[in-house]
């Protein structure tokens, strides 16, 4: 009844069920394509159940992943580099839970934010733009963003690798950014951490 092959398909699969070369290419009688089909996947089934490689996908639900806090010093960091790390975390890619619908990343708290740095002459070059809701638009070089407000050059480019949606909102405000060493999160007690290396 079972084939010559080794292994589970030489001992599970029925030799009927795949092969015509018995009857001259024909099927046998009374067993048509249908009947065919269901004989392989109850085999197939019979496989799974017997060897017990049966899978499910983990789904975290809300609450079940614990977030953590972590802190960032951003002195010296490339500020696009320094950015996709932290959305990563953030979105909690990082680990193997990750659920693309489900908030599973850490807090992120990113100090020394003044320090970070941008390849070639992008702080004379690079030019934010953005609409206040009157006529024009309101623009600025990145130099000048870093004497005004030094966080919101790495916010907005964390802001941008996140989703689009209510849930990357949500993961936007885990993020807490400062421009110099000090961060008022000493009760959370966040562990440091190296991105990149």
């Amino acid at each position: 009844m079972a084939t010559g092959t080794d292994g589970l398909a030489g001992r599970f699969f029925p030799e009927h069920a795949f092969s015509t070369s018995r009857t001259g290419g024909r099927l046998p009688a009374g067993q048509g394509i249908g009947t065919l089909r269901d004989s392989r996947a109850n085999a197939e089934n019979q496989v799974l159940n017997e060897v017990g490689t049966s899978m499910k996908t983990f789904m975290a639900k809300p609450g079940e992943v614990e977030q953590r806090w972590v802190l960032v010093d951003a002195t010296n960091r490339r500020v696009g580099r320094l950015a996709s790390e932290i959305a990563m975390m953030l979105m909690g890619k990082h680990r193997p839970t990750y659920t693309p619908h489900v908030d599973t990343g850490d807090h992120v708290v990113v100090i020394n934010a003044e320090k970070v740095e941008f390849s070639g002459k992008k702080w004379e070059q690079k030019v934010y733009r953005w609409y206040t809701g009157y006529m024009g638009l309101r623009s600025e070089t990145a130099e000048h963003r870093r004497e005004r407000r030094p966080e919101l050059i790495l916010e907005e480019a964390v802001r941008r690798m996140l989703p689009k949606n209510r849930l990357g909102r949500v993961m936007l405000d885990k993020l807490k950014v400062y421009a110099g060493p000090e961060h008022p999160h000493q009760a959370q007690q966040p562990e440091p951490v190296q991105l990149g290396a």
